[in-house]
Protein backbone atom coordinates (compact mmCIF):
# COMPACT_ATOMS: atom_id res chain seq x y z
CA UNK A 1 0.00 0.00 0.00
CA UNK A 2 1.46 3.31 -1.28
CA UNK A 3 2.58 5.94 1.79
CA UNK A 4 -0.53 8.87 2.23
CA UNK A 5 1.73 12.14 2.20
CA UNK A 6 -0.32 14.99 3.43
CA UNK A 7 0.79 18.11 1.79
CA UNK A 8 0.51 21.37 3.18
CA UNK A 9 1.44 24.73 1.59
CA UNK A 10 -0.44 27.76 0.61
CA UNK A 11 1.39 28.64 -2.24
CA UNK A 12 -0.35 25.98 -5.24
CA UNK A 13 2.99 25.89 -7.36
CA UNK A 14 5.14 24.87 -4.45
CA UNK A 15 2.26 22.07 -3.62
CA UNK A 16 2.09 20.94 -6.93
CA UNK A 17 5.70 20.62 -6.98
CA UNK A 18 5.46 18.23 -4.29
CA UNK A 19 2.49 16.20 -4.76
CA UNK A 20 4.00 15.47 -8.14
CA UNK A 21 7.50 14.14 -6.83
CA UNK A 22 6.14 12.19 -4.06
CA UNK A 23 3.41 10.80 -6.40
CA UNK A 24 6.34 10.25 -9.16
CA UNK A 25 8.30 8.17 -6.04
CA UNK A 26 4.86 5.80 -5.88
CA UNK A 27 3.35 7.88 -2.64
CA UNK A 28 -0.27 9.22 -2.79
CA UNK A 29 0.18 12.75 -1.95
CA UNK A 30 -3.43 15.10 0.13
CA UNK A 31 -3.05 18.55 -0.62
CA UNK A 32 -4.20 21.53 1.77
CA UNK A 33 -4.13 25.12 0.80
CA UNK A 34 -3.96 26.25 4.96
CA UNK A 35 -3.97 25.04 7.88
CA UNK A 36 -7.40 24.63 8.88
CA UNK A 37 -7.84 22.57 5.84
CA UNK A 38 -4.82 20.83 6.84
CA UNK A 39 -6.47 20.04 10.26
CA UNK A 40 -10.03 18.55 8.54
CA UNK A 41 -7.83 16.45 5.94
CA UNK A 42 -6.14 14.64 9.07
CA UNK A 43 -9.36 14.30 10.94
CA UNK A 44 -10.35 11.96 7.59
CA UNK A 45 -7.79 10.20 8.42
CA UNK A 46 -4.46 10.07 9.41
CA UNK A 47 -1.66 10.41 7.19
CA UNK A 48 1.46 8.47 7.36
CA UNK A 49 3.94 11.86 7.79
CA UNK A 50 2.90 15.48 6.91
CA UNK A 51 4.71 18.13 4.91
CA UNK A 52 4.05 20.96 6.80
CA UNK A 53 4.77 24.81 5.32
CA UNK A 54 5.27 26.83 8.83
CA UNK A 55 4.22 30.06 7.40
CA UNK A 56 0.87 29.42 6.51
CA UNK A 57 -1.76 32.36 7.05
CA UNK A 58 -3.90 32.48 9.30
CA UNK A 59 -2.98 29.07 10.94
CA UNK A 60 0.91 28.56 10.52
CA UNK A 61 2.71 25.23 10.73
CA UNK A 62 4.01 25.40 14.16
CA UNK A 63 0.46 25.86 15.62
CA UNK A 64 -1.19 23.05 13.01
CA UNK A 65 2.18 21.11 14.76
CA UNK A 66 1.13 21.75 17.97
CA UNK A 67 -2.28 20.53 17.64
CA UNK A 68 -1.78 17.43 15.78
CA UNK A 69 0.44 16.44 18.51
CA UNK A 70 -2.17 16.42 21.15
CA UNK A 71 -3.07 13.00 19.81
CA UNK A 72 -0.97 11.65 17.43
CA UNK A 73 2.91 11.03 16.84
CA UNK A 74 2.29 10.87 12.84
CA UNK A 75 5.87 12.08 11.45
CA UNK A 76 6.29 15.63 10.65
CA UNK A 77 8.49 17.45 7.67
CA UNK A 78 8.66 21.27 8.49
CA UNK A 79 9.22 23.61 5.62
CA UNK A 80 10.03 26.93 5.91
CA UNK A 81 11.69 29.83 3.95
CA UNK A 82 13.84 31.13 6.50
CA UNK A 83 17.42 29.47 7.45
CA UNK A 84 17.54 30.54 10.93
CA UNK A 85 18.57 27.94 13.67
CA UNK A 86 15.74 29.32 16.20
CA UNK A 87 12.98 28.26 13.74
CA UNK A 88 14.73 25.02 13.39
CA UNK A 89 14.69 24.82 17.63
CA UNK A 90 11.35 25.78 17.68
CA UNK A 91 10.11 23.04 14.92
CA UNK A 92 11.80 20.45 16.56
CA UNK A 93 10.63 21.15 20.03
CA UNK A 94 7.28 20.93 19.57
CA UNK A 95 7.65 17.84 18.06
CA UNK A 96 8.96 18.34 14.48
CA UNK A 97 10.99 15.17 12.76
CA UNK A 98 13.08 17.07 9.79
CA UNK A 99 13.57 20.78 8.78
CA UNK A 100 13.91 21.96 4.75
CA UNK A 101 14.68 25.21 4.00
CA UNK A 102 13.11 26.88 0.78
CA UNK A 103 13.93 26.75 -1.75
CA UNK A 104 14.40 23.29 -2.15
CA UNK A 105 15.67 19.63 -4.17
CA UNK A 106 12.21 17.80 -4.91
CA UNK A 107 14.32 14.91 -4.62
CA UNK A 108 15.77 15.87 -1.53
CA UNK A 109 12.69 16.10 0.11
CA UNK A 110 11.33 12.70 -0.80
CA UNK A 111 15.19 11.30 0.18
CA UNK A 112 14.04 12.87 3.40
CA UNK A 113 10.43 11.69 3.75
CA UNK A 114 11.64 8.06 3.17
CA UNK A 115 13.99 8.72 5.48
CA UNK A 116 11.59 9.47 8.71
CA UNK A 117 9.24 6.63 6.73
CA UNK A 118 12.02 4.24 6.93
CA UNK A 119 12.79 5.19 10.83
CA UNK A 120 9.51 4.93 12.07
CA UNK A 121 8.30 1.44 10.19
CA UNK A 122 11.41 0.02 11.06
CA UNK A 123 11.57 -2.06 14.10
CA UNK A 124 14.53 -3.36 16.10
CA UNK A 125 14.53 -7.41 16.23
CA UNK A 126 12.21 -8.67 19.08
CA UNK A 127 14.45 -9.00 22.21
CA UNK A 128 13.74 -10.95 25.77
CA UNK A 129 12.67 -8.02 27.63
CA UNK A 130 11.92 -4.80 27.55
CA UNK A 131 14.84 -2.01 28.38
CA UNK A 132 14.39 -0.68 31.72
CA UNK A 133 16.53 1.99 33.81
CA UNK A 134 15.57 3.13 37.31
CA UNK A 135 11.65 3.63 36.50
CA UNK A 136 12.23 3.81 32.96
CA UNK A 137 11.38 0.89 30.67
CA UNK A 138 11.66 0.96 26.81
CA UNK A 139 9.47 -1.80 24.47
CA UNK A 140 11.40 -1.46 21.87
CA UNK A 141 8.69 -4.58 20.16
CA UNK A 142 6.46 -2.14 20.72
CA UNK A 143 8.31 0.93 20.29
CA UNK A 144 6.66 1.82 23.67
CA UNK A 145 8.00 3.69 26.51
CA UNK A 146 6.74 4.23 30.25
CA UNK A 147 7.44 5.84 33.37
CA UNK A 148 6.81 4.09 36.48
CA UNK A 149 4.23 2.00 34.52
CA UNK A 150 2.69 5.16 32.95
CA UNK A 151 3.12 5.80 29.48
CA UNK A 152 5.04 8.17 27.91
CA UNK A 153 4.30 9.91 24.35
CA UNK A 154 7.73 9.90 22.44
CA UNK A 155 8.46 10.62 18.60
CA UNK A 156 10.20 8.02 16.93
CA UNK A 157 14.24 10.07 17.17
CA UNK A 158 12.89 10.71 21.15
CA UNK A 159 12.35 7.19 21.51
CA UNK A 160 15.65 6.13 19.46
CA UNK A 161 18.09 8.74 21.61
CA UNK A 162 16.15 7.06 24.40
CA UNK A 163 17.40 3.46 24.07
CA UNK A 164 20.83 4.25 22.64
CA UNK A 165 21.43 5.64 26.29
CA UNK A 166 20.13 3.17 28.31
CA UNK A 167 21.52 0.13 26.51
CA UNK A 168 24.99 1.41 27.42
CA UNK A 169 23.88 3.85 31.21
CA UNK A 170 27.43 4.43 32.24
CA UNK A 171 28.93 5.54 28.73
CA UNK A 172 28.68 9.08 27.48
CA UNK A 173 27.83 9.44 24.09
CA UNK A 174 28.71 13.15 21.94
CA UNK A 175 25.90 14.66 19.91
CA UNK A 176 27.58 13.27 16.75
CA UNK A 177 27.04 9.28 17.98
CA UNK A 178 23.50 10.46 19.35
CA UNK A 179 22.23 11.68 16.01
CA UNK A 180 24.23 8.99 14.26
CA UNK A 181 22.19 5.99 16.47
CA UNK A 182 18.99 8.03 15.89
CA UNK A 183 18.90 9.34 12.25
CA UNK A 184 20.86 5.82 10.72
CA UNK A 185 23.19 8.46 9.04
CA UNK A 186 20.85 9.03 6.09
CA UNK A 187 20.60 12.80 6.24
CA UNK A 188 22.77 15.50 7.23
CA UNK A 189 21.84 16.87 10.78
CA UNK A 190 23.55 19.74 12.50
CA UNK A 191 24.93 18.57 15.92
CA UNK A 192 22.49 20.90 17.81
CA UNK A 193 19.53 19.36 16.37
CA UNK A 194 20.22 16.66 19.80
CA UNK A 195 19.59 19.48 22.21
CA UNK A 196 16.12 20.05 20.88
CA UNK A 197 15.56 16.55 21.28
CA UNK A 198 16.91 16.46 24.53
CA UNK A 199 14.82 19.21 26.09
CA UNK A 200 11.86 17.27 24.57
CA UNK A 201 12.31 14.51 26.61
CA UNK A 202 13.26 16.07 29.65
CA UNK A 203 10.18 17.59 29.54
CA UNK A 204 8.00 15.12 28.86
CA UNK A 205 9.50 12.75 31.56
CA UNK A 206 9.15 15.73 34.01
CA UNK A 207 5.51 16.20 33.26
CA UNK A 208 5.38 11.91 34.33
CA UNK A 209 7.25 12.70 37.52
CA UNK A 210 10.88 12.15 36.85
CA UNK A 211 13.59 14.06 38.69
CA UNK A 212 16.64 13.42 35.83
CA UNK A 213 16.25 11.27 32.42
CA UNK A 214 19.74 12.77 30.92
CA UNK A 215 22.31 13.92 32.32
CA UNK A 216 24.62 16.78 30.18
CA UNK A 217 28.32 16.15 30.93
CA UNK A 218 29.51 19.36 29.54
CA UNK A 219 31.97 19.81 26.38
CA UNK A 220 31.28 15.70 26.13
CA UNK A 221 27.79 14.71 25.47
CA UNK A 222 24.91 12.94 27.26
CA UNK A 223 24.07 10.04 29.37
CA UNK A 224 21.06 8.48 30.53
CA UNK A 225 20.08 10.04 34.47
CA UNK A 226 18.59 8.66 37.38
CA UNK A 227 15.34 7.74 36.20
CA UNK A 228 13.63 8.16 39.80
CA UNK A 229 10.85 9.45 40.80
CA UNK A 230 11.08 12.86 42.47
CA UNK A 231 10.37 12.99 46.19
Amino acid sequence: MAYRILVADDDPHIREIICFALEKAGMTALPARDGAETLRQFGLGAPDLVVLDVGMPEMDGLEVCRRIRKTSEVPVLFLSARDEEIDRVIGLEIGGDDYVTKPFSPRELVARVNAILKRVQTRPAPGPAPLSHGALALDPDAHAATFRAEPIALTAIEFAILRTLITRPGQVFSRTQILDAAYGGVIHVADRTIDSHVRNIRAKLAAAGCDSVIDTVHGVGFRIGRCRAEP
